[in-house]
């Protein structure tokens, strides 16, 4: 699903990632670790179209990201890519249902009102539908972020520190949820994290180290 080849990413003088290849299948789930500032969030970032590499190649269902244009690329994340931002990026003049609700009708999908009902409930915020992103809290705009990119079952998640504003028992349910919903969608997922004991939990973990894999 997705192919990640010999990556350069530079910001003026300084190397943030160099020479990255990875793989990951359909439906499998990748942990991606290391130090702040190793470069994992810009390899995020890379996949997802939202900056450009210096050099390399990224492949999305054998589909050539790296060569395309501003437009294209943003008709990749809005079809085929959910991505859970670690600053969350919700919309403050949307009611919370409508942030969720986003990303699908955009695509142009029709919502199902029972699987938006179920995803919503599982995550626990089925009481916060009509509130606006102001006034919940961190770890409740964190399962909004994560019910909007999971919902369209996009063939790709990108997820950065998902369960960051999260106390450890609510980010284990929450991480229970988000490897489910990934599951259920045959999604491909890499996660960000620094938790080592959600990094146990995926399918295969990577390590980088000054934007080398060293593990």
């Amino acid at each position: 699903m997705l192919k990640v080849t010999n990556l350069q990413k530079r910001f003026g003088d300084i190397t943030v990632l160099d020479g990255v290849s990875l793989s990951l299948e359909a439906g499998e789930t990748l942990a991606l670790t290391g130090e702040s500032g190793s470069g994992k969030s810009t390899l995020l970032h890379l996949v997802a179209g939202l900056e450009d590499a210096d050099s390399g190649s990224i492949t999305l269902d054998g589909d050539e990201v790296t060569g395309m244009d501003d437009t294209a690329r943003a008709h990749l994340r809005r079809d085929r890519i959910g991505i859970v931002f670690q600053q969350f990026n919700l919309i403050p003049s949307l009611s919370v249902a409508a942030n969720i609700t986003f990303q699908a009708r955009l695509s142009g999908q029709s919502i199902n009102p029972d699987r938006l009902d179920d995803l919503t409930s599982q995550l626990g915020i089925a009481d916060q539908l009509e509130k606006y992103p102001e006034q919940l809290s961190g770890g409740q705009q964190q399962r909004v972020a994560i019910a909007r990119a999971v919902l369209p079952a996009p063939p790709l998640i990108l997820a950065d520190e998902p369960t960051g504003n999260l106390d450890e028992t609510a980010a284990d349910a929450v991480f229970d949820q988000l490897l489910a919903q990934a599951r259920v969608a045959n999604s491909a997922l890499l996660i960000v994290t620094h938790s080592e004991k959600l990094a146990a939990r995926a399918d295969r973990r990577v390590h980088l180290t000054h934007g080398r894999i060293t593990a």
